[in-house]
């Protein structure tokens, strides 16, 4: 197995995509991965799904993977655009990392375990990041969790109210019980408050 197969196991890539070069930088303390789009690939638009035709390539974009040993692992491609008939131009995603993401999503799935037991800023520490990269991921893994949660209609709901602050004031929070989440809060513990929880909810919820 050569180094390109390597990565291509430990990444669990695939077709169409595949390792075209794997480079050692030992004076950055960095492993950099060159990936590859195959030739003569089907394109589809990331909004409706359509084939599209190729519109043109980005420039090389970066993700930050697992470290290699002590070696921080980068990741590197040029991702297609297509022009989509309905959407417009747009970039196709990719299977390694989120959108918007400078991070593969194997990076942010440790961070968040992180996150469980630390900080964001011993976060950031622990895994050589900044404040605001940090705490991208955080809101990233929030708004997974909050799009999770609205497809998943509730079964069982419970009601209660707290106060917080030295003022005592008070949130009605609505908890779903049968996964132990929190599901929603409102300012104050009147009636109507809870009321603009259960208008706020679709059919299907």
């Amino acid at each position: 197995m050569d180094d390109r197969q390597l990565y291509e196991t430990i990444l669990g890539l695939g077709a169409p995509w595949y390792v075209a070069r794997v480079e050692l930088r030992p004076e950055a303390q960095e492993v950099r991965v060159t990936l590859e789009l195959e030739e003569g690939v089907t394109l589809h638009c990331p909004e409706c799904g359509v084939t599209a035709p190729g519109y043109d390539r980005s420039a090389e974009c970066c993700w930050r993977h697992l470290d290699t040993c002590q070696y921080r692992t980068v990741l590197s491609a040029r991702v297609p655009r297509v022009r989509c008939a309905e959407q417009g131009v747009r970039q196709i995603r990719v299977a390694w990392a989120e959108e918007r993401s400078r991070f593969t999503a194997l990076f942010e799935a440790l961070a968040i375990r992180l996150l469980k037991e630390t900080t964001l800023s011993g976060l950031a520490d622990l895994m050589g990041l900044s404040w605001d990269e940090a705490e991208g991921i955080l809101k990233r893994a929030v708004e997974r969790g909050l799009e999770r949660r609205d497809r998943e209609p509730l079964r069982f709901v419970g009601v209660d109210e707290t106060s917080f602050l030295k003022r005592h004031e008070y949130v009605t929070v609505v908890a779903d019980l049968e996964r132990g989440a929190v599901a929603w809060v409102g300012d104050h513990r009147r009636k109507a408050t809870l009321e603009e929880y259960w208008e706020g909810l679709s059919e299907k919820e």
